[in-house]
């Protein structure tokens, strides 16, 4: 018979533990970040309530009543009380938060389609390229933010749509700016030069190399704009250069509950609650998700 011979269980080495992606790390950072799954989790359940207004409202948004005018908080079933036409603040805060989100999330998508890929044509391109674009957007940036909102939104004429328009105009030069810098910073190191030396074509190098490490800052930058979105579209709200009345939106109501704000203070500054909760959510959210990128492998 063959001699076998059994190695003591002390001797047998433990099996390696299994490595972690660098996806599995971000999610386990995220994981045991109390804070920003807190905000995160707040941020859901907002995008939940905007998604099914229609059967979380309790009324109708724009049912009006004379009668029941400024109402205080838990007033016949209106829990937060009516604002200056009779209309259920609650109903109107649920329904206000589609307009908001629709108006703070499409600019910044379409700003990052845009401004990222001519942040990354920049970045990847020569010196004649990067001068034409980067000088365009640095155009944008001779006027701060809000009053280039204004007037642009102003020159067309106000309504969501132009004022979507002219919030992704403001986002679209500093998405640029960092997808230009990421490329920058990405098409010069080893492994791209390495994949040049191997014959690999330009839009094998963008797609394989150079987006995977570019999406990561625009997508972080991308979710922080969501915050400035929500505010620079409540104000052009807030001075009639965005949501026209009678739509729900927060920056509308905000506007239009103003002038009762001796007669009812409580009820008047719900909007800016909800506005306030809203964007520090999402820039809080953002801060973890930028932390729990920042893994060194």
């Amino acid at each position: 018979m063959p001699n076998t011979m059994t190695l003591p269980t002390s001797m047998i080495e433990p099996a390696a533990p299994k490595q972690r992606g660098y996806w599995g790390s971000v999610g386990n950072r995220l994981r045991y970040d109390p804070v920003t799954v807190f905000f995160g989790l707040v941020v859901l359940a907002i995008i939940l309530a905007a998604v099914f207004a229609p059967l979380l409202a309790p009324f109708d948004p724009y049912k009006e009543s004379i009668i029941g005018r400024l109402k205080p908080l838990g007033w016949k079933g209106h829990w937060l009380g009516t604002d200056e036409l009779g209309r259920d603040i609650l109903s109107r805060l649920i329904h206000g938060g589609r307009v908001s989100l629709l108006m703070g999330v499409v600019p910044v998508a379409i700003a990052t389609l845009v401004g990222g890929t001519l942040g990354v044509v920049g970045g990847f391109g020569g010196r004649k390229v990067n001068t034409a674009i980067m000088r365009t957007m640095d155009v944008f940036y001779a006027f701060p933010s809000v009053l280039l909102a204004v007037a642009i939104s102003g020159a067309m004429g106000g309504g969501a749509t132009n004022g979507m328009i002219a919030l992704s105009m403001v986002f679209t030069p500093a998405m640029c700016r960092v997808a230009e810098t990421a490329t920058a910073q990405v098409k010069n190191l080893d492994f791209v030069e390495a994949a040049r030396a191997t014959g690999a074509g330009t839009l094998t190098i963008l797609r394989y190399h150079i987006l995977g490490n570019v999406l990561g800052p625009v997508f972080i930058y991308a979710s922080s704009l969501v915050s400035v979105g929500i505010l620079l579209a409540s104000g052009l709200s807030f001075l009639g250069l965005g949501v026209k009345p009678p739509t729900a939106d927060w920056g509308l109501m905000l506007s239009t509950l103003r002038q009762s704000i001796y007669v009812n203070p409580v009820v008047c500054a719900l909007p800016g609650a909800a506005i306030l909760i809203t964007s520090v959510s999402f820039n809080l959210l953002s801060d973890g998700i930028r932390s729990a990128m920042d893994v060194r492998m």
